[in-house]
């Protein structure tokens, strides 16, 4: 591993923000993180992370099992002349970075709350120079993408990318069963009172 700190500027911000980490990749899990693209990656698919969600991200990988205060959260997401509720802000930002790992606050795996202080990253880091294969398609990380053929992952990703058409389809087939029903009802009514 290089031991030389790499620099890296956040994009999405104009205040010159810079991001010191031992290397330009940083491997836990099932996820690899770009510190230079900004860009997160489970089991090599690329991730949807928001602006606020990689910075906190990128703060706490920084500095692995310390705590890092609300107030530095706050400070790095938002300058001073920005009025927003700080608190539920922060909290919203972190859930949604657990939400994305897959993580909970109560049973803590990457990001763990540290009551009245802060949070802090506790999970096993790797920090190397050069990246994991990946796949450039975005994906929310919920289906595995490394099926090679039909099976269980693929069905339910194909069904999970058009749940809309699936509950279209299943009030059809309720309305045509309805239907039918409605009508057996309505000849078994006339039937025995003829």
């Amino acid at each position: 591993m290089d031991t030389q700190l790499a620099t890296q500027r956040l994009a999405d911000r104009g205040e010159g923000v810079e991001v010191r980490l031992p290397a330009r990749y940083v491997r836990f899990g099932a996820f690899q993180f770009d510190a230079q693209r900004q860009d997160l990656t489970k089991n090599g698919a690329r991730l949807r992370v928001p602006g606020k969600v990689c910075q906190v991200l990128m703060t706490l990988l920084e500095r692995p099992g310390e705590i890092v205060t609300r107030e530095e959260l706050r400070a790095r997401l938002w300058d001073s002349a920005t009025h927003v509720n700080y608190d539920a802000n922060v909290n919203t930002t972190v859930n949604k970075l657990r939400q994305i790992l897959g993580d909970s606050n109560d049973d803590s795996v990457y990001v763990q709350t540290i009551p009245r202080k802060g949070y802090s990253f506790v999970g096993r880091l790797e920090f190397v120079e050069e990246a994991a294969i990946r796949s450039e398609a975005p994906t929310t990380g919920s289906v595995e993408e490394s099926s090679a053929f039909w099976g269980v992952a693929a069905a339910s990703q194909l069904i999970g990318s058009n749940r809309a058409g699936v509950w279209f389809a299943a009030g059809v087939i309720s309305l045509v069963i309805a239907a039918m029903l409605f009508g057996a009802a309505v000849t078994l009514f006339s039937y025995y009172h003829s």
